[in-house]
């Protein structure tokens, strides 16, 4: 592998500062890295297109102008199949280990208990990864070395951010198969999902402007169903502090051809949307924030109220 593939991440700063100054954004993509260790495909008993159907592919990809415009990007190089960064750290089940796992083990993870756990035992479509079993000293390499790095990284750029301009804002950036989005009342599947914990995760005003502008450009947008956000965004989302964490979950299908993994002409407008996407929302957010003493952490805004 390349001395790129052996780190847990890639970070790219802003390469120039935003409109607006210092910007408290990040974004995210812990789903989307495709390094595939040798000794990881020897042991699944998956072909090479069945083991990437967890993979969040090209987000990164959709996300790479984003620092041109003045806002940091943190992504994964290792695959969700390896290791999911969306977990806890040790959210293990002990049906994919032959030796008994340590007291520290999250034993109650229900996302564990299905196979999805920080190293998970199966793919999209309930596919088993492994024809055997795992030692446990394989589960803790990969969180030593992929996991960890990675949360280090995000918990230090988002301090670093919020020390700089008083608070940080979080996009965690996430992709879904088309058939996991539920219709729009008019019959159009999502587009996206933007998921704040219910409101806990982030202050409401900005998953509000968000869903705004995305509808504005003629994406059908829901909240919270079927994804609220996950650990990232429980984990990092601390309105009350200062840190405000969103996921958005992008349906594949406006962007990628999902049966061959190749990206379509859809692609295009969708990664310029982004890109001005977050660059208005850097711009949009001291105003967006600036009255946070008026409204609790999770407070409806009077528009939503109304």
């Amino acid at each position: 592998m390349s001395a790129k593939q052996e780190q847990a991440f890639v970070y790219t700063p802003p390469t120039k500062q935003a409109a607006v100054g210092a910007t408290p954004l990040l974004l995210t993509s812990p789903h989307s890295g495709a390094c595939y260790p040798e000794s990881f495909i020897r042991a699944s008993r998956l072909d090479s297109h069945q083991i990437r159907q967890s993979e969040d592919m090209f987000v990164d990809v959709l996300l790479a102008d984003a620092p041109r415009v003045g806002v940091g990007v943190l992504s994964a190089n290792y695959p969700r199949a390896y290791v999911d960064l969306n977990r806890a750290p040790y959210e293990l089940e002990q049906a994919l280990f032959e030796d008994a796992l340590p007291a520290h083990i999250d034993r109650h993870s229900m996302r564990a208990a299905v196979g999805l756990g920080t190293v998970p035992r199966l793919v999209a479509e309930n596919m088993p990864i492994y024809d055997g079993k795992l030692r446990f000293a394989e589960a803790e390499q990969r969180i030593d070395t992929v996991y960890t790095p990675f949360h280090t990284k995000l918990d230090k750029v988002l301090t670093d951010l919020h020390a700089q301009c008083g608070y940080a804002v979080l996009l965690d950036t996430h992709s879904m198969p088309s058939q996991a989005t539920r219709l729009s009342p008019e019959g159009r599947r999502i587009d996206f999902v933007l998921g704040d914990r219910h409101g806990r995760s982030c202050d409401r005003r900005l998953s509000d402007w968000l869903e705004t502008e995305l509808m504005q450009r003629g994406w059908q947008v829901a909240r919270n169903k079927p994804y609220a956000g996950g650990y990232i965004t429980d984990r990092y989302g601390r309105p009350a502090d200062g840190f405000h964490a969103l996921q958005i979950e992008i349906n594949r299908a406006i962007y990628m051809d999902e049966s061959n993994y190749s990206k379509h002409a859809g692609f295009t407008r969708l990664q310029n949307d982004l890109t001005d996407l977050v660059e208005r929302f850097a711009i949009a957010l001291p105003d967006l924030l600036a009255d946070l003493s008026d409204a609790s952490p999770g407070e409806p805004t009077r528009s939503a109220a109304e």
